[in-house]
């Protein structure tokens, strides 16, 4: 069960079940960057977000474990790394993020498991094995030009009315700040963010 990742942890249990479920998640950029870490404060602190995906394709994992340690311990609980899972046990973290790169969970992880999946037959595939699932691109991608939505309006509504999508499915590809309402209305559980967290 995907835990809570309320920014408030002295939630009654009475009050989640009217708290508001949809997740939102920023992932960042492939590379490192000066002030990442106080960046990546920035938006837990101020609750712009629920959770921050670390995904460093190809990076070393000293260095990835640097950027970890940068950031205060009371945001590890957070985080969700793509690669380099053995830390997410180290340091606590919230969860790991299955890719093509790194298809398995470790041996014996309890804490929350995601994946990347591209199309419906994907999440018709994983869903009921993680925690939750993005698919992408359904917008037009912002960091990665030319990378188009692979949905249409129809395709995803119809997902929606079939069951397929649901509060399990996190919309990516193109997603901002300002689309997060149309991403709920839409069917999603949640968005996950990348090219719209790091403009400027």
């Amino acid at each position: 069960m995907l835990r809570s990742i309320c920014s408030n942890n002295d939630v009654l249990p009475e009050q989640m079940s009217v708290q508001k479920m949809f997740k939102t998640i920023v992932i960042t950029k492939p590379s490192f960057f000066v002030g990442e870490a106080k960046a990546i404060v920035g938006l837990l602190d101020r609750g712009d977000i629920d959770m921050l995906h670390l995904r460093k394709p190809g990076a070393a994992r000293d260095d990835v474990e640097r950027l970890i340690r940068e950031i205060p311990r009371e945001w590890h609980n957070r985080l969700v790394v793509h690669d380099h899972f053995s830390l997410a046990e180290r340091y606590g973290l919230y969860g790991i993020h299955l890719n093509s790169r790194f298809p398995t969970p470790p041996y014996n992880w309890r804490g929350s498991v995601s994946r990347s999946c591209h199309s419906f037959e994907e999440v018709t595939e994983w869903k009921s094995r993680c925690d939750y699932v993005s698919l992408s691109p359904v917008f037009d991608s912002i960091s990665k030009h030319g990378y188009a939505s692979a949905f249409t309006a129809g395709e995803i509504a119809q997902a929606v009315a079939d069951g397929m999508i649901d509060d399990k499915v996190y919309a990516l590809g193109g997603v901002t700040f300002s689309r997060l309402a149309e991403v709920k209305d839409m069917g999603f559980g949640g968005a996950m963010i990348l090219g719209d967290a790091w403009k400027g």
